[in-house]
């Protein structure tokens, strides 16, 4: 289990992380989203004990990170996949990653085959890999101790759609053996596939949080459309039914299907469509509740709370990466 209990992170006057609580459970995919600087990184990198925080506590299986023995034993992190060093080989990597967390030699060859490297890739320097083959090596760093909680940061960057499917089944099953899975993401409809909780951060606060199905709710209302549209809508006014229009032309109407059928058909209104409401959709909330804090297309920038963390503006920050099996490599496209 993870637990970040009211953390927060200042740099002088700017505040990065402003006052966030919120528990990620075993058995469990948890998915951490917000825009670009919304303090995202700055809170996984305080998790992990790469940025100091100002206040406040974040705990994996009850101990601060630095607490616990040997931590990649216990929790695979993955924050960056531009972090492994590029004159190694893949199989190197991995070796000082069973090292490391004390595995031996079988289970480099057993983490290769779990995120689909082959053994002629692995003999190649990791300068030479592409984004998403640097990133099922980070994955195969942050799963060799056997840990129990996986911490990722943007893991389906740089995968192909076969890629992000194989992913996504990779997590679901660690979740489904009783793994705790934080996964900070922008790919939304990714997210909305694989987690079961989300947490949503806007300006370094969280803005919304709970069980997926209950943030997605299913809306009230329904979905319908008429041969006759004008007299459809003649027939919900008369009815005193607020409606509004579709892109697609058919109406959002504020009242249950059962009772919509009924005034079309007593109105004489043949229905071509007749559905419950659309659910939430993920991007329509994330939008909506952190229009205040992203980028969007205003043309000048938010100040960045996640760069802040890095070390070029943080006095503070600690280097970009643990020292552990779970680095990963800078970003180069293959070159053979």
């Amino acid at each position: 289990m993870i637990q970040i209990e009211h953390l927060t992170k200042r740099y002088g006057g700017f505040t990065a992380v402003d006052d966030i609580s919120f528990v990620a459970q075993p058995g469990r995919v948890t998915g951490f989203l917000g825009p670009n600087g919304a303090g995202k990184s700055t809170a996984l990198r305080m998790l992990t004990g790469l940025t100091p925080a100002t206040s406040g506590a974040a705990t994996v299986l009850g101990r601060r990170y630095s607490e616990l023995p040997n931590p990649s034993r216990h929790v695979g992190v993955m924050l960056d996949a531009a972090a492994q060093h590029p004159g190694r080989t893949g199989r190197e990597v991995l070796q000082l990653a069973a090292t490391i967390t004390g595995m031996g030699r079988a289970r480099v060859d057993e983490m290769l085959d779990l995120v689909g490297l082959e053994r002629s890739e692995a003999r190649r320097r990791v300068k030479n890999y592409s984004l998403g083959m640097r990133q099922r090596l980070g994955l195969a760093g942050a799963l060799m101790g056997r840990p129990q909680v996986l911490v990722l940061d943007e893991p389906a960057n740089g995968l192909d759609p076969a890629g992000i499917h194989w992913m996504r089944g990779l997590l679901r099953d660690f979740a489904d053996q009783g793994g705790t899975v934080l996964l900070s993401s922008h790919l939304l409809h990714e997210v909305e596939l694989i987690a079961d909780d989300l947490v949503m951060i806007g300006g370094g606060r969280i803005v919304a949080q709970g069980g997926m199905k209950d943030l997605l709710a299913t809306r009230p209302g329904c979905v319908a459309d008429a041969e006759d549209r004008a007299a459809f809508a003649n027939a919900l006014s008369a009815a005193g039914i607020p409606v509004a229009g579709r892109a697609d032309g058919a109406a959002d109407i504020e009242a249950d299907a059962a009772r919509v059928g009924r005034v079309a058909l007593d109105a004489g209104v043949p229905l071509t469509l007749l559905r419950p409401a659309d659910g939430t959709r993920l991007e329509d909330m994330f939008l909506q509740l952190t229009a205040d804090t992203a980028r969007g297309d205003r043309g000048v920038t938010t100040s960045s709370r996640d760069a802040a963390a890095s070390g070029a503006t943080a006095p503070d920050a600690s280097p970009a990466q643990p020292s552990s099996p779970q680095d990963t490599p800078t970003r180069e496209e293959p070159t053979a």
